[in-house]
């Protein structure tokens, strides 16, 4: 019975080697599949990963997306990309990220005021926690920064008549 059962192991392991189309594979066996770990002696940790996020505004008054997620604590590499034609005189966007409990409205409102600093207005700075550039169809503009709070942050585009479509939160988990 022992012979029958190698030449029955010798008959699958052949069959094995025939099917595996020119691939070279091994049986399974009992031994363990440890690996060893490298050794981490004197070696610096990576820094901090980023929080690397996108968002694009378009000639229909639409951000691509009205939430984004961050990690506390770690740098945000936000981009904006404008992928509309239209230039920032009729039809611009920016992204201006807000501190929680930021009245919208008001913040806007104060925004339409404010054509000579691309309308973030000087006196809601401290309203601010960061904002990208105002820009025109084809343009982009990449800002970082780093929220150490958990929260929800809501930023909207505060070109005049915008923030009514174009407006969502950034979560920081």
């Amino acid at each position: 019975m022992r012979t029958k059962t190698k030449i029955s192991l010798l008959i699958l392991m052949g069959f094995l080697t025939i099917t595996s189309c020119g691939k070279k594979e091994t049986a399974p066996t009992e031994e363990s599949t440890e690996v060893a770990e490298p050794s981490t002696e004197g070696v610096q940790p990576p820094a901090a990963e980023e929080n690397i996020l996108l968002i694009e505004g378009n000639d229909q008054m639409q951000f691509s997306t009205n939430e984004l997620k961050a990690v506390a604590g770690k740098p945000i590499k936000l981009t904006l990309k404008h992928v509309g034609k239209i230039p920032k005189e009729s039809m611009g966007h920016n992204l201006v990220i807000l501190q929680e409990g930021t009245d919208q409205s008001a913040f806007a409102l104060k925004a339409n005021e404010a054509q000579a600093t691309d309308y973030i207005p000087e006196s809601e700075k401290a309203s601010i926690v960061a904002h990208t550039k105002l820009l025109g169809g084809g343009e982009e503009d990449t800002i970082e920064f780093t929220i150490d709070k958990k929260g929800s942050y809501p930023f909207i585009c505060s070109f005049p008549g915008h923030v009514a479509m174009m407006k969502g939160v950034l979560i920081v988990e």
